[in-house]
């Protein structure tokens, strides 16, 4: 009942709102964000003050988080929390230059939903997927008009997934309205050591090309159809043909946006690879490998004879598994964006591969703005190897979820609860296992 209830409210928000996995709006915010509570973690509670300022000075932006879980039990802060130099470099949630589609912008901290180019290899990408051992990240784009490149690496602390796109726009400074908006990409990206172990050879690397040429392009209408292609070196190969359309009307009041994708993917390709289930799936046991490529319609009588003999606890990274994929398969890929007046936003995804049972992948996000009276909802949600509607309403090792929900005693004061479903490293186990939190808190919120 309870796992029932949080995914409603995520599922209840996304048709009113939009937000971030980590923090909503924050980008032009002069905020301050403090608060007492407790916490919930598999049961264990922590007495909890925090303290997150946002701070936004022209183009440049500054995001703390600081949070302290006294065990009253042991007397002592959680270990967990500050068992590493880079403990105390996840104080700074963020460091941003200029805002997501300028001319330069620069981002480092949290990459809750990292995408490069339409998404076709990298989408949705959360480098937050173990909570206590979250990562900083770095991306940097430039759009200078007839060239630009977006460029992403997942932990700036060890050099592990990179990424790159470059793209050109060969008829930019031409009189043609159509023509001058059509661009041609190539892309690249990385996993250089899975494992986490220098000596193996199980890095794997993905180089793509794209296009997309729009017959629409207005401050009010936008018509863009694009084509991705990708390979997976010594693996296979893959593509993508969409459409996107783009509203923006009622004076900048109203956007909307919706994308349909049809993919097609050759032998041992799945796409996209980079997904928000990256980090978990990276590296992980064998079972668990192949219930995921199972779920995209891989084979398990494909898999070479020394990894299907293998444990199934044993730990091996995902290309090991591509080999599963011993056939063509074509699915859907589809998106939708709402954000009205500025103050209620969503955003979700779905993905699915034909004929495939379990293969469904949804992603969502939800909030509403700081200036909404009375209640303050945040929400963010991965689900994959769906099927039925009741398989969302199911909380597992293939969910992530984030719901906030605050209520407004003044418009500086809150009581709000934060629930958090991720993933821990399980040393016994040797693999992730969800980790729930439960956070309520009386939270003081200034605006400046």
């Amino acid at each position: 009942m309870k796992m029932t209830w949080i995914i409603l409210m995520t599922l209840m928000t996304c048709t009113l709102a939009f937000s971030q996995w980590a923090d909503y709006n924050i980008e032009d915010n002069n905020e301050l964000d403090a608060g007492i509570g407790m916490t919930w973690i598999d049961g264990t509670s922590y007495i909890t003050l925090s303290f997150r300022p946002d701070i936004s000075i022209g183009k440049f932006g500054i995001g703390l988080g600081v949070q302290l879980l006294y065990d009253p039990g042991e007397g002592k802060l959680r270990t967990e929390d500050w068992n590493s130099s880079y403990d105390y470099a996840r104080l700074i949630r963020y460091l941003r230059y200029g805002h997501k589609g300028d001319t330069f912008y620069s981002r480092v901290g949290a990459l809750d939903a990292a995408r490069l180019g339409h998404g076709f290899v990298l989408n949705y990408y959360n480098n937050q997927i173990n909570y206590d051992d979250r990562k900083i990240g770095l991306i940097v784009d430039v759009d200078a008009g007839r060239f630009g490149f977006e460029t992403l690496t997942n932990n700036m602390g060890r050099l592990e997934v990179l990424g790159g796109r470059i793209y050109y726009r060969p008829m930019y400074e031409s009189s043609i309205p159509i023509l001058r908006n059509f661009a041609a990409g190539a892309g690249y990206i990385t996993d250089l050591d899975p494992d986490a172990w220098r000596g193996s050879k199980d890095g794997v690397a993905i180089w793509g090309f794209d296009v997309e040429l729009p017959l629409i392009k207005s401050d009010i209408f936008e018509l863009i159809p694009y084509a991705d292609h990708a390979h997976i070196n010594g693996y296979g190969s893959g593509q993508a043909l969409g459409i996107r359309t783009e509203l923006n009307a009622l004076w900048g009041l109203l956007d909307f946006s919706l994308s349909v994708e049809r993919r097609y993917m050759g032998e041992r390709f799945i796409a996209p690879y980079f997904d928000p289930f990256y980090e978990q799936m990276r590296y992980t046991t064998r079972d668990e490998q192949i219930e995921y490529f199972e779920d995209f319609g891989g084979n398990l009588g494909s898999l070479p004879e020394e990894i299907a003999a293998l444990p199934g606890n044993t730990l091996i990274g995902k290309k090991m598994f591509l080999p599963m994929m011993d056939q063509k398969i074509k699915g859907w890929f589809g998106g939708l964006y709402l954000d009205f007046l500025y103050i209620i936003r969503t955003i979700g995804t779905f993905q699915r591969i034909d004929d495939q049972t379990n293969s469904g992948i949804l992603h969502l996000e939800a909030g509403l703005a700081n200036e909404i009276p009375i209640f303050d909802l945040q929400a963010a949600y991965d689900k994959r190897g769906i099927e039925k509607a009741e398989d969302i309403f199911t909380l597992d090792r293939r969910s992530i979820a984030r719901v906030g929900v605050g209520y407004k005693i003044k418009p500086y004061l809150l009581l709000y609860l934060d629930y958090i479903w991720t993933f821990e490293w399980d040393e016994v186990e040797a693999q992730y296992v969800p980790q729930e939190r439960f956070q309520p808190r009386l939270a003081f919120r200034y605006r400046f």
